[in-house]
């Protein structure tokens, strides 16, 4: 809470640029300055880490649920979850052009860097990483599981269902975006969203949601991710089952 206090101090003296980081879970503890940085329009940098129930053997106390919904609900502040290293370069360069807080939710899994992220256009939130022409289902989802959406949309190309997926960076830019570019990402597919988290936000675009219903355990990283269903065999059922 002062470490976040003394942020919106220096940008409101001027001359730097603030910025305030620590576990994702601990959000809570800097919120209600994060709604004052909201409120002033102050563009504080909030740089959050271990952003899912991938901190693993930290047990639930520190794995954050709820957090990522109740972040995006805070009007004025921008939120990103970048998928890789190229699109957290991007969300850097859009955060630093907004006149408003942003806040950082970084992984703590070591996570590939796409090709198609390499020169990704994020000013509206939400790009294709994976585009096929007469899709039936779109998976969206931010952070770690874009990569597993991306092998669940092989497994259905593999049966013969045609898949795209859409990563989304920036939840909140996207809902700014516009029903016209909503509707250039979504088309007519039925949409199955992805993402370890409370994900009640995603049914304003998606058809069913794969996410958290419940607190995390202990265990490795690995293990959670498929105890609660975050694996591409998963998320390839769940979309066969929209679809049906």
């Amino acid at each position: 809470l002062a470490m976040t206090a003394i942020g919106n101090g220096i940008m409101l003296h001027g001359g730097l640029r603030a910025y305030v980081a620590t576990f994702f879970v601990f959000s809570d503890y800097v919120k209600p300055m994060a709604r004052l940085s909201s409120l002033m329009k102050l563009p504080v940098t909030y740089i959050f880490t271990h952003d899912s129930i991938g901190v693993g053997e930290d047990g639930p106390t520190h794995q954050p649920i709820e957090h990522l919904s109740s972040l995006r609900a805070l009007p004025g502040l921008y939120v990103f979850r970048p998928c890789d290293a190229n699109e957290n370069i991007a969300s850097w360069k859009t955060a630093l052009s907004l006149k408003a807080p942003s806040a950082f939710v970084c992984s703590r899994q070591g996570l590939e860097t796409l090709e198609i992220s390499r020169n990704a256009d994020i000013s509206k939130g939400a790009y294709k990483v994976v585009e096929k022409l007469g899709a039936k289902v779109t998976l969206m989802a931010s952070g770690s599981e874009v990569h597993t959406a991306i092998a669940a949309s092989k497994l259905l190309e593999n049966d013969g269902i045609s898949t795209s997926v859409v990563s989304v960076p920036c939840f909140d830019l996207f809902v700014e975006a516009g029903k016209e570019y909503h509707k250039s990402l979504l088309g007519d597919t039925k949409v199955l969203a992805v993402e370890a988290a409370s994900g009640a936000e995603w049914y304003r675009f998606a058809d069913d949601v794969v996410c958290m219903e419940s607190f995390g355990a202990s265990g490795k990283d690995s293990a959670l991710f498929k105890e609660f269903g975050f694996t591409a065999e998963n998320v390839a059922a769940k979309a066969k089952a929209v679809l049906s």
